[in-house]
């Protein structure tokens, strides 16, 4: 007895001395390693730096501006900004906390963070009217964002985007209670330098996204740099229930352009396990997508083939996008141009 109680002694120890050792080591790569080089820049909103991605020319026409999913980061949407850039001013940019921004003290209420987007905007000089383009979670948030800000939006294009009323319409069980224990542990384990130092021996592996070129993936490694990202994503993930609350409210039908592509792969076997139908399912995101698109008089839906990501991350799908995108601006651009021109305001004002 007294040998095996040595011998679990010198295993703890050697155990202990070795994660000692890998933390040491993740500190070391932390305090000398190559510091994160976001592809944007950081501008100040009010006591932190958001990071914003702006490509294409400014001009008085629409601006498209991407709000990225649930914890998704702006280079996800790579595609998008390349098929639009040489058509339209595109603005790619991560909430506080995700991707390359800097974590914010205050509340991730959805008023909160729609206020820091339209701060951001302004303090980079970017002008309405916007089109807003929201993929998951980020659906919600331009649907908030819109009703802060009625008069600035021209249309909005929902990608995959979360319905109001899925978590109930689809029966999707509660996130396990471990999922949050493990954020909170690899963010820990950022802090620590762990995770950097992860990444640089075995890769980063985790946020993959299929069809995204090497120019963004070779990045990935930034976002593991701390444990900045994790927590920047705990704190959003705290109001993902007021978020869906709130934009249930703002469901309301207007004359605003919208277009909404979803994808029609699942995961089946993951859904399966966790006891859901996926024809059902499929059936059913079918309809609140649809739903989504009459929520406007001048409303389009499209399927695509493809994921909850890979109906961007791959080219082929992202062109079809950018397709309808194009054709939404020029509609909006012509709109705008003709209520511009002097003889429609002559024309409009000896109406009135």
């Amino acid at each position: 007895m007294r040998i095996i109680c040595k011998v679990l002694k010198w295993v703890g120890i050697s155990i202990a001395s070795l994660f000692l050792l890998i933390i040491i080591a993740g500190l070391v790569l932390r305090l000398f390693g190559n510091k994160p080089q976001p592809p944007g820049k950081l501008v100040d909103v009010g006591g932190f730096k958001l990071h914003i991605n702006s490509t294409g020319e400014r001009n008085n026409k629409p601006t498209l501006v991407i709000e990225a999913g649930a914890g998704a980061h702006s280079e996800y949407y790579y595609w998008l900004a390349e098929g639009l850039r040489d058509s339209m001013r595109v603005v790619r940019y991560d909430r506080a906390g995700i991707g390359y921004s800097e974590l914010s003290d205050g509340p991730r209420d959805p008023e909160t963070v729609a206020h820091e987007l339209h701060k951001l905007l302004e303090r980079t000089g970017e002008s309405p009217p916007y089109i807003l383009a929201g993929h998951s979670h980020g659906g919600h948030y331009i649907r908030v964002f819109k009703q802060c800000y009625p008069n600035e939006v021209a249309a909005m294009v929902l990608i995959d985007s979360g319905h109001p009323d899925e978590r109930e319409r689809l029966k999707l069980p509660p996130s396990p209670d471990w999922l949050n224990l493990m954020y909170y542990a690899g963010a820990i384990l950022g802090d620590l330098g762990v995770l950097d130092l992860y990444t640089s021996v075995f890769g980063n592996n985790v946020m993959i996204a299929p069809g995204v070129p090497e120019v963004v993936t070779n990045r990935y490694d930034d976002y593991f740099s701390s444990g900045k990202y994790l927590w920047g994503y705990l704190e959003e993930r705290k109001w993902h229930g007021s978020l869906e609350e709130m934009s249930k409210k703002v469901m309301e039908t207007d004359s605003s352009p919208i277009r909404v592509f979803s994808g029609t792969h699942l995961n089946e076997r993951a859904l399966r396990k966790m006891g859901l139908h996926p024809e059902n399912m499929r059936t059913e995101r079918k309809k609140m997508q649809e739903e989504m698109a009459s929520l406007s008089t001048n409303g389009k839906v499209f399927f695509l083939d493809g994921g909850h990501f890979t109906i961007f991350t791959e080219k082929k799908n992202a062109d079809i996008i950018c397709k309808e995108i194009i054709l939404l601006f020029r509609r909006i651009g012509t709109l705008i141009e003709i209520k511009h021109n002097p003889l429609f305001e002559l024309l409009h004002s000896s109406t009135l």
